[in-house]
């Protein structure tokens, strides 16, 4: 896709995000809008998994470790074909496989997810079973920055290092907030680009809402020969709709009719600038 295509792709993602947490009256709205172009780069243009190849031994994994967030995930995948989107519109509901987190139950989703701090461990074992096999996929995952202060996490990243995982990225949707208050403020565990160095990976940074940057960080892998790859994402809470950005309490809001309204015409108008 061109970069424009990539920020068309986006804007619709996050419309349908909108439209189905609208629908379901729940859902994590904040941090499904500032991790949709983490996704979008990754199915779209990075990884190598589709509904086709699904079953194969050779696909790319991704395993999404902040659950929460599974509405981002559900476009994506549906988007992508691994199921009928008109699925979604039992998104919450009562005997539906759609719910509030990652489940095996939906075709296109790995592992479930949702308990924070199992997403890196399960994608080290994952990479660690592809060295075993000699396999060449990769596995990509997804963390919140509210869940590293989770120890399962750090234990992940001294066997991650310590096995050379070169064939593992992880990726921090780092927005600066979490459910309560600023993850500076509940646990601050800055300078993290320092703090993964010293465990033994190799380290870049990246405005996580820009699709341009994130292609191209996400094409060069490994960063480093020998090592895991661990990608400080940038992004906002909220993007794309103003009166959510950086803002607390859109981290699992749902919004009302005329503030569905607005968000929906907010993200029309951006799809003019590009």
């Amino acid at each position: 896709m061109t970069t424009k295509e990539l920020k068309q792709k986006s804007i619709e993602y996050r419309k349908k995000i909108l439209q189905y947490i609208v629908k379901a009256k729940a859902g994590h709205t904040g941090g499904s809008l500032s991790c949709t172009d983490i996704l979008n780069v990754l199915y779209n243009e990075i990884m190598n998994v589709s509904p086709q190849n699904f079953t194969s031994p050779d696909r790319d994994r991704y395993i999404q470790s902040k659950g929460h967030t599974v509405e981002a995930l559900f476009v994506v995948l549906a988007d992508k074909g691994f199921f009928p989107e008109e699925d979604l519109n039992t998104l919450c509901q009562y005997k539906s496989h759609y719910i509030g987190h990652p489940t095996r139950k939906v075709n296109g989703v790995e592992q479930n997810t949702g308990a924070l701090g199992h997403g890196l461990p399960i994608a080290v074992g994952t990479a660690i079973a592809a060295k075993l096999d000699n396999k060449d996929f990769r596995v990509f995952t997804l963390l919140g920055d509210g869940e590293m202060p989770e120890g399962s996490n750090w234990e992940a990243a001294l066997s991650a290092a310590h096995y050379k995982l070169d064939n593992l990225c992880a990726i921090v949707d780092k927005n600066n907030l979490q459910i309560t208050a600023t993850t500076a403020d509940v646990c601050n565990t800055d300078p993290l680009d320092e703090k993964w160095k010293s465990f033994g990976w190799a380290v870049k940074e990246v405005d996580g809402n820009d699709v341009e940057a994130l292609k191209n960080v996400l094409s060069n892998l490994p960063f480093e020969a020998g090592k895991p790859s661990f990608l400080i994402a940038h992004t906002t809470k909220g993007k794309g709709v103003s009166y959510m950005e950086n803002t607390l309490k859109w981290h699992h809001g749902v919004p009302s009719n005329e503030e569905y309204k607005q968000a929906i015409r907010e993200l029309e108008e951006s799809l003019l600038t590009i």
